[in-house]
């Protein structure tokens, strides 16, 4: 069990906590837009509008991502970066994601840039997180903007000066395939307005997709009653 924190996430809300935390695992975990979610609920004797589907995930997919932090195991220290296209109202921006050799989500950035400096943003944000350890190897594409990222970490001392930057395409391939399960969830949606509800929605997706991926401690990725137990358990409901 873990300690639940008790805060008030669901304080003035017309539904109860356990239909927004059933509703918020299935829109974050599967490819279905809101429109389906809705008639997914109705279905369960719950009538709620579309609209509100979005609220809710608005305003706990970022709690989600910080609280399941903590629980998440240790990656490798061999890390697969690439970056893959979001179109944000209508305007094409990069999500930034890593995953290690055996195919665990290590972190990932939403920039509306492509570059070194967005390079070392999204370094310095994986580097700082709980389950990360400072890389062996980092694998890139051709994109010239990581090595200037790396170089200028590691005279700052920000990277271990070991580490070995490889720009080698065909071994970012898990990488890679990892883009679909997220553009398979962001295709379903309705767009994204604006950077801050995309990278809100992103976090989800992405917490959600380390957790089926068995990444928290002692949860099966196909295990859905221990996942959503544990859910549960990080709003402060008791199973």
């Amino acid at each position: 069990m873990i300690a639940a924190e008790q805060d008030g996430s669901f304080k003035g809300r017309h539904f109860t906590s356990e239909v927004i935390l059933w509703a918020l695992r299935w829109y974050l975990a599967f490819p279905i837009s809101y429109r389906d979610l809705t008639l997914m609920l109705s279905d369960r004797g719950v009538a709620v509008d579309h609209t509100t589907l979005f609220r809710w995930v608005q305003a706990y997919a970022a709690k989600l991502e910080q609280r399941v932090r903590r629980h998440l195991r240790l990656c490798t220290g061999s890390w697969r970066v690439d970056e893959t296209y979001i179109k944000v109202k209508g305007v094409w921006t990069y999500l930034y994601r890593a995953v290690d050799s055996l195919g665990q989500t290590i972190d990932f950035l939403l920039s509306g840039r492509r570059d070194a400096t967005a390079a070392k943003r999204f370094f310095r944000k994986a580097l700082a997180q709980p389950h990360t350890v400072n890389p062996r190897t980092i694998t890139v594409d051709k994109n010239p903007s990581y090595p200037r990222a790396a170089a200028d970490m590691k005279r700052a001392g920000e990277l271990w000066r070991f580490s070995r930057l490889r720009q080698r395409k065909y071994l970012n391939n898990i990488v890679e395939q990892d883009h679909r399960r997220i553009k398979r969830l962001v295709r379903q949606g309705l767009g994204f307005g604006s950077l801050r509800t995309a990278r809100r929605t992103l976090a989800g997706y992405e917490m959600m997709a380390m957790i089926r991926k068995g990444q928290v401690h002692d949860i099966g990725g196909r295990d859905m009653p221990a996942q959503a137990t544990f859910i549960g358990e990080l709003f402060g409901i008791a199973a």
